[in-house]
Formats: structure tokens, sequence, C-alpha cells
């Protein structure tokens, strides 16, 4: 075999047209308008794994290895070649680098910087699709191939290891989980660092840095999330949205587009509860549905596409108004905050710098799952007891009995998606009917899945077990039989309440809520309170609160549709409201 031929089979199974197309002499001249050519050396490297800010790359000439490394190991993932791009979706979305490129072949290289690359996406929009479903497809092709430069070691039936392997999964994070019950080398990797089985889970970054049981933040600083993107001291944004799933999302890309210098603060992993659903069938223009996690990775691109700020995880912890402006307090650690000024007409606004400064805020916090009122629940959360049906939680179902609890579309989906993982699912329904609150299409596939058993009148009562789940309890209302299933896990799906305690006072001076924890917007506000309104020349708007320029959409907000396509819709109804209350109408 030639040198040439070699280098052809060397890491370029995976590559695709889609994932590495070839540019064309015009897309290469368009593209020079806004970067610098550069003569290369075998040996150049032009990023490295880690480097927060690097350069979209354009192969002139010669040859680029794109490398995964992990301590001194190296595995050539691509070779890509005359025009061909060199990139991947963190340029976009604010993450660090999590491969390297090094040039295998001497020549030359066109390179735009990270904001000349966001010009093109904005300016360009043949170029921006060809770019951001290549990018999109190469992380696709990461997650697959589960990187070995980030690590996730720990054991399934530990609640940190499902938190941290989750919180990886739903932010796109190319990593590999090693169970340290099931894999054979995990001890000895853990030996390499010095960390006992016990001492589990720990993430190792580049087959270097280890950190033991690092929280959700912790892992998102390690890899680079938000990389460059942290807010500047006293950086005044038009719309701060407090909440990443399909309602924050759509009022993002509404913002950003239109104008509107817009921040999204999310407390976990953008998606929301959609986010964890396995399938989404219902959504308008996906006929075969798409997963949760599809949905938000797309509309995230699509935001940051258009400028739009993305934090995350970064939670709300109150909202104040202060000089005639908001300010949203987070939890980014204190010892971190400086003290800082924001100019406004009224004066000069003084607070830490973990607060979001704005002249509008968006408030999609959503809502967040039931638990079950049993004893020993907070045992098995985590080890057990699930409150998302996606492959992190389901990878030790295979061939076991597993049990769903709840009546309504998410119980449906996630039956029918463990039934292809499952030997066996229940389906537990305190009602009796599944037609009460389940969708026509998906009961007809439940009824008709030999896997599935639907128990109607029926709850979970009892939940045994030593380190893990072992055994279910269920009794029928009516009769009061019970009936024992052997079952390694149990998924709830039995509704879910608003996410709005940060947003409650003690001095009640917080945004109206009804009696359920819900907020209330538009005409309902000056029914149960005037407030500011008093002194204003309107009404407030539909989804305005009780605070004019506070905003509420999705499941957060009463009497909203608990659907993805409505929080869609109201997110980007929301934004237009904010152009006129910032316009002063």
């Amino acid at each position: 075999m030639t040198k040439e031929e070699s280098n052809d089979s060397v890491g370029d199974a995976a590559k695709t047209s889609v994932s590495h197309p070839r540019l064309t002499d015009e897309q290469i001249e368009a593209l020079s308008r806004y970067g610098q050519t550069q003569e290369t050396r075998k040996g150049d490297v032009l990023f490295d794994v880690g480097d927060a800010a690097y350069d979209f790359v354009i192969v002139l000439s010669g040859e680029v290895e794109i490398i995964e490394q992990a301590g001194e190991e190296e595995h050539v993932l691509a070779v890509d070649r005359e025009r061909e791009f060199i990139g991947e979706i963190g340029m976009i979305s604010g993450q660090a680098a999590f491969l390297l490129a090094r040039v295998s072949e001497a020549g030359r290289v066109l390179r735009l910087s990270s904001q000349s690359l966001k010009d093109v996406v904005a300016e360009e929009p043949a170029l921006s699709d060809l770019i951001l479903r290549a990018f999109m497809a190469r992380r696709g092709l990461l997650q697959v191939g589960a990187s070995a430069t980030l690590q996730i070691v720990g054991s399934q039936y530990s609640p940190d290891t499902l938190r941290l392997r989750s919180f990886a999964s739903r932010a796109r994070l190319p990593h590999r989980w090693v169970d340290v019950d099931s894999d054979k080398g995990a001890e000895a990797l853990l030996c390499s660092f010095g960390v006992r089985v016990e001492e589990t889970p720990v993430v190792i970054w580049q087959g270097e840095e280890v950190l033991r049981n690092p929280s959700n933040a912790a892992l998102a600083d390690l890899v680079g999330m938000d990389a460059g993107r942290e807010p500047a001291a006293g950086e005044l944004f038009d719309l701060v949205i407090v909440g990443g799933g399909p309602a924050g999302l759509a009022a993002a890309v509404y913002g950003a587009s239109e104008g509107l210098r817009t921040i999204v603060l999310e407390a976990e992993a953008v998606g929301g509860q959609a986010g964890s659903s396995s399938k989404i069938e219902n959504y308008p223009g996906f006929p075969a549905g798409l997963s949760g996690a599809d949905l938000a990775t797309r509309t995230v691109v699509q935001a940051t596409k258009f400028g739009a700020r993305i934090s995350a995880p970064r939670r709300a912890t109150g909202l104040k108004r202060e000089n005639g402006h908001f300010v949203v307090d987070t939890d980014v650690g204190t010892d971190r905050g400086v003290s800082f000024n924001v100019e406004s007409d009224e004066g000069r606004i003084n607070h830490r710098a973990t607060g979001i400064c704005a002249r509008s805020v968006l408030i999609t916090t959503g809502a967040r799952y039931r638990k079950l009122p049993l004893e020993r629940l907070s045992a098995f959360e985590g080890a057990g007891v699930y409150y998302a049906a996606t492959e992190v939680e389901a990878i030790g179902c295979s061939d076991a009995a597993v049990v769903v609890v709840g009546g309504g579309n998410s119980a449906g989906q996630a039956a029918m998606f463990l039934s292809e993982r499952a030997g066996k699912v229940h389906l537990i329904c305190r009602g009796t009917s599944l037609e009460r609150s389940m969708s026509r299409y998906l009961v007809a596939r439940v009824r008709h899945n030999s896997k599935i058993e639907v128990h109607l009148s029926a709850q979970v009562c009892a939940l045994r077990g030593d380190e893990s789940l072992d055994e279910v309890e269920v009794e029928e209302t009516e009769s009061g039989n019970r009936r024992k299933i052997e079952s390694p896990a149990v998924f709830v799906f039995i509704g879910a309440d608003p996410y709005t305690a940060w947003l409650r006072k003690k001095d009640g001076g917080g945004i109206v809520l009804d009696e359920k924890g819900f907020v209330v917007t538009g005409r309902e506000v000056t029914r149960t309170e005037a407030g500011p309104w008093a002194d204003l020349n309107r009404q407030p708007y539909l989804l305005e609160t009780s605070w004019p320029g506070v905003f509420a959409a999705g499941d957060v907000r009463a009497d909203s549709t608990k659907r993805v396509a409505s929080a869609v819709g109201e997110g980007a109804i929301a934004v237009k409201l904010v152009h006129q209350h910032l316009a002063g109408g």
C-alpha cells in the first residue's frame, strides 16, 4: 500500500459527505474575505484540546490530522485534505476544543477567527447551512465514538454517576463512561490516578486532570463550556431569559435574530423536560418524530448563530428591580464575584458579578417532576428511580422488567422507548382509562405492544432493595390487592409542579403566582393585584407578569397549554411583547 493509499484509510472511516464536505472554488473565495492564509509545516498545531478560542480552518493544500487525545495516547479520527474544513460545533456554542488539529503534510490553510466564523454564519446563508450541518454531524460522530478525551468513571448504581452522565449527555459533551461494576479495566485506570473505587465517580479530562465527584458546574468549567462567553462586568442585556426549555430557546432565537442583546440562563442542561424525551412525535414538521435532545441542540445552534448567549449550568436564585432595570441573581460562586456598576438613565446599579442585568426578563423555568410519596424514595433516586427515560437511564434495564408510573404522553413514550430495551414494561396508571390523559395514537401503540402490560386503577406503594432497587410493590386501588414485581428500575411521570420558588419573596414583593405556584400573566394580573399597573397608562400584555417588563412563557405560566409546540409559540410571542415594552408601548 502506498503512503497516499494508507493515509486515505487512516481515520476516515467515519467521514461522510455531510460531516466533511469539499468546498468549491466559489465557496473558498467567499470565505477568504473573512480570513487569512498561512503556510504550514509538518507538526504545526492549529488548535489543541482545551483551547477556549480556536480558528476555523480550510485546508488549501497539504493534510491535517484530527486527533483524539487521552494522556499520551492518540487516535487519528480523520485526515482533512484540500478543500475540506476543520472545526466543530463548540466553535458556535461556546465550548473548548475536544480535539487536536495537527499538520501531517505541509501546505497552506485559510484561517478564520471564531468571530469571523460567526460573521460568515450570519452573512452567508448557503455557507452557513453547509458548515452548521457538518458541525452537528461531527458532534454526533464524536458522541457515537465515545470520546476518550472526557471520561466519567463510576458505578451505574451511583446517583452522582447518573447525574454526571445525564448532564454530559444532555449537554452533548463527547465522553466515555467507564462502569466500575462491569469494566475490567476500570480499577487499573483508577489506580493509575491514585483513586480508589470508593471515591468514584470521577471525571478524567485529557487523560491527565481528575475531578472527584464534581458538580455539574465544575464539569462544565473543566471542559470549557461557555468558553470566553461569560458576561462582562457591567454588561447590560436587552433580554434575560431564565430557563432553557423549548419556550426559552425559541425566545432566544427570535430575540437574537431581531437584534436584542439576549442571554439564556439554564440551571441544568438546555432542553428542559422536553430535552429528556426519547421522542417527540407531535411537533409540527417532524412526522417521524425527533428526540428532545436533538430539538434542543438544533435550537441552541440557531440561537447562537444569531448571537444569543447560552449560559449553563447557571441557576437563577432571585429577581429584583434597581433603578429602572432588572437584576437576575444566580448561583455562580460568590468567591468569583466582584462588585461593579451598571450605568442607566436613572442612576447607577451596584450588584455582585453573580447578577445579570437586563432591560427585560422572560421567565421560562418550566416545571419539575413530581415524586412518589414513598418511604426510601430518596435512597433509590438515581439508583433505580428515574424521572427521564433515555439511553443513560435505560442502560441497566436490558432484558429486565421495568416499571413506568403515569398515564400521560410522557409515560406512554417512555413505555414505548423502554419496550425496545427491557424484557417487560409494567405501565402503572392511577386512572381508569389511558384515553383520559394520553393521545389516541399513543394509546393504540401501547395497547398493541406485547411487551407492555397496563395496570389501570393502580399505584406503586413500596420500593425495596439494598444499595439499588430490586422490587416494586403495586396496589390495585379498588380492591387493595397487592402484587410484587422484581424490577431494577422505576420511571416516574406523574406530572410536574412549576419551578417558581426562586421568584417568591418573604416580604410579599415577588412576582404574583396563582394558588398552584404558576406565574400569573396578562389581564389576570390586574384582577389579583394592581400594583405598579395603577400608575401606568396600559394593561399588562398577554404574557406580562405583575412586574412591567417581566414576562412568562411555557409551562411555568398559569393556564398555558403544556405542549412543546405551544411553549415554542409563546416564546416567540413573548419577544414581540418585549419589543413593545422596550419601545415604551
